[in-house]
């Protein structure tokens, strides 16, 4: 069943660059890394990655080297997203989502439709993938709020549309799904520091930046929230919350690539418009991994 395999912690995973080519060595390296460290499952090409900034023969390419360096370990959700319809339609029936579970689609940006047109994009998007849908609500990246319902609307509209990544930062619109969805629709947490307490109210994870960097402590922590040690969960959390707010003080995935070069696993480059983080905000990290023990 498809929510048993998106439950946890799902890790965003950035795409490593060197000398502004794919570094597929790197990407090798967070592959196994991530899994090492405990997460559940993988998402490939989200916003987290700079897919915006990948060609579509590359995105090809990462997605079947994702797969092929996973080797089935975990099971692996596709970011598939668009601000133009015809197009995202277009592209599900030819891309290649083999041995993928489930595709990660952001609601429409820069166009800013209204919430009749969010739905009608998304009821497009389910009838066209092959597989089941995750919607994703992001304000911050998107310029517009999906609202709770428009989510719960669409939650049971199309049984191929199974779960939101919701990271409006606003729990009592999280709370609004929880209480309205139908049985089986997951909703996950886009927002790290979140995930606690969203889990305690009844969610189902979260898709995160964090677990690029340190996947064991954030699993662990996750984990813990979903078996139901909520008290243990919310103390680590606690913990982990200066190096999870590093990562995004200059963007994202500024922040995760930044710590990723800290750590040893892969340089900081990014792809234009965005640029490497400061000197400061590296050192920062620096003292944050050494502070708290991120490695």
């Amino acid at each position: 069943m498809i929510q048993n395999m998106i439950k946890g912690v799902g890790v965003a995973l950035i795409t490593p660059f060197k000398n502004y080519e794919v570094d597929y060595d790197a990407l090798g390296r967070m592959v196994d890394y991530v899994i090492e460290g405990g997460v559940d499952y993988i998402v490939a090409l989200g916003s987290t990655a700079e897919t915006a900034t990948l060609s579509l023969e590359e995105r090809d390419r990462v997605l079947r080297y994702i797969v092929d360096r996973t080797a089935e370990r975990v099971p692996i959700v596709a970011g598939m997203g668009s601000n133009d319809t015809r197009a995202l339609v277009d592209q599900l029936r030819t891309f290649n989502l083999s041995n993928t579970v489930a595709i990660l689609s952001v609601v429409p940006y820069y166009n800013k439709p209204s919430q009749e047109g969010i739905y009608q994009h998304f009821m497009a998007v389910a009838e066209a993938s092959p597989v089941p849908v995750i919607i994703y609500n992001v304000p911050g990246r998107t310029g517009l709020n999906m609202s709770a319902e428009t989510t719960l609307r669409l939650a049971h509209a199309s049984d191929k549309i199974v779960a939101v990544k919701e990271a409006c930062g606003n729990i009592e619109q999280m709370q609004k799904i929880l209480d309205g969805r139908p049985d089986g629709f997951l909703v996950l947490s886009g927002d790290d520091g979140l995930t606690v307490e969203l889990v305690k109210r009844g969610g189902d994870g979260v898709i995160s930046v964090a677990a690029n960097t340190f996947p064991e402590k954030f699993c662990r922590c996750i984990h813990k929230a979903m078996a139901g040690n909520i008290a243990e969960a919310e103390s680590e959390m606690q913990e982990m919350e200066e190096g999870i707010n590093l990562l995004f003080k200059e963007g994202n995935p500024v922040g995760a690539k930044a710590m990723a070069e800290a750590m040893g696993l892969t340089t900081a480059e990014v792809r234009l418009p965005l640029v490497k983080s400061t000197e400061g905000l590296s050192e920062e990290i620096k003292s944050a991994i050494d502070k708290y023990d991120l490695r």
